[in-house]
């Protein structure tokens, strides 16, 4: 088993902790315990000292389980199984169902991990384009091409990362149509599902029992640190991951389980918050870009990232490298995501630093007005 680097999160860890301005992360602002405990109304430290600090409920005690469900319209506590975030979610689903030489269809851009790592499995990839022309959106005529009675697994993500791209219902209903007519599965990686006009989106999984879906407290929930995702699938595909997952991680803890179950619970003031906060960016962006000659973008309604493109004669790498050693921008270059000439936009962070942010980008630029 060799794996390809992992290039989108080698970048995120040299160079996350050395900018002014991150325009680029994919987590709604990261909160204190004080700052929940604050927007929550609710005092649990008492709570948090008297936790015995053994394993805790190896699969997640049935309060995190139910909150967990409180996101979704079916299912229930059978259906779902703790992770140590989407990433180990995806991980045991991709090990769990995949054998080498199966064939599995995923849309790029994505997540490398989508990709990659069935690879590493020895499965045979193929590919959905998603093409910016058409506002990145798929359509079921690029799935038909690629799925096949070899198919085993049809991998999304959605809303997408890079590019925000979401899955609207009705496409989701054929891809899923299609997945029976080839029998074969869907993993659907929802870790940025949020909400928009103040209404969770809807989750494929509650749209077919048998499709997969994973995600996390990371994003938009602002809880990257606790490490603390799930999967929501049948009976059958819970069991076959709770086999595994002893092999892997057999516990998140009791700590993590406690201040999940508090932080879901109150999942509507967090999702409101974390709204409240992309739509200020995204509507800031949307300001800024058409001041600026050189950037464009497809501006999701979902998720809390976007692809930025320019125009520049610049690979993405060698631009953020310069972005950052100059003026302390720091971005995910389009490399990362096999695209070259667009840069991963995050509107999750702090909606002062990020219009500081672009102004000086601005500023930045104005360098190639010059040359021109």
């Amino acid at each position: 088993m060799k794996l390809q680097e992992f290039l989108v999160e080698t970048w995120m860890t040299e160079h996350e902790n050395d900018c002014i301005y991150n325009l680029t992360d994919t987590c709604v602002s990261c909160m204190t315990l004080k700052q929940l405990s604050d927007l929550c109304q609710q005092d649990f430290m008492n709570d948090l000292m008297s936790i015995k600090v053994d394993y805790g409920p190896i699969v997640g005690s049935d309060r995190l389980k139910k909150a967990i469900l409180g996101l979704y319209q079916t299912g229930t506590v059978d259906n779902i199984t703790m992770t140590s975030g989407t990433i180990n979610a995806n991980e045991l689903i991709l090990m769990s169902l995949l054998d080498s030489g199966d064939h599995v269809v995923t849309m790029l851009p994505t997540y490398q991990q989508l990709y990659s790592f069935p690879e590493s499995l020895g499965c045979v990839v193929d590919y959905v384009y998603l093409d910016e022309k058409n506002h990145w959106l798929p359509k079921i005529e690029d799935f038909q091409k690629v799925v096949s009675q070899k198919t085993k697994l049809i991998c999304l993500n959605s809303p997408n990362n890079p590019t925000g791209t979401f899955i609207d219902q009705q496409l989701m209903k054929e891809i899923i149509k299609l997945a029976k007519e080839n029998d074969c599965y869907i993993l659907c990686d929802e870790v940025y599902r949020g909400t928009i006009d103040h209404k969770l989106a809807y989750s494929a999984s509650d749209l077919d029992e048998n499709v997969i879906v994973t995600s996390s407290l990371s994003k938009v929930f602002s809880f990257a640190g606790l490490r603390l995702g799930w999967i929501k699938a049948s009976k059958d595909v819970i069991n076959l991951i709770n086999y595994r997952r002893d092999y892997h991680i057999i516990s998140n803890g009791p700590i993590d389980d406690y201040l999940a179950s508090i932080i879901l619970e109150h999942k509507d003031i967090i999702l409101k918050q974390s709204e409240e906060i992309c739509l200020e960016n995204k509507k800031y962006l949307k300001k800024w870009l058409e001041k600026e000659n050189h950037i464009s973008c497809v501006i999701p309604k979902h998720g809390t990232v976007g692809f930025l493109k320019y125009d520049l004669p610049i690979p993405s790498q060698e631009l953020c490298e310069r972005l950052q050693k100059e003026v302390g921008i720091f971005f995910v270059p389009g490399s990362c995501f096999d695209h070259e000439y667009h840069l991963r936009f995050g509107f999750g962070n702090d909606p002062q630093m990020v219009k500081e942010g672009l102004n000086v980008f601005s500023q930045w630029l104005k360098q190639f007005d010059e040359v021109a």
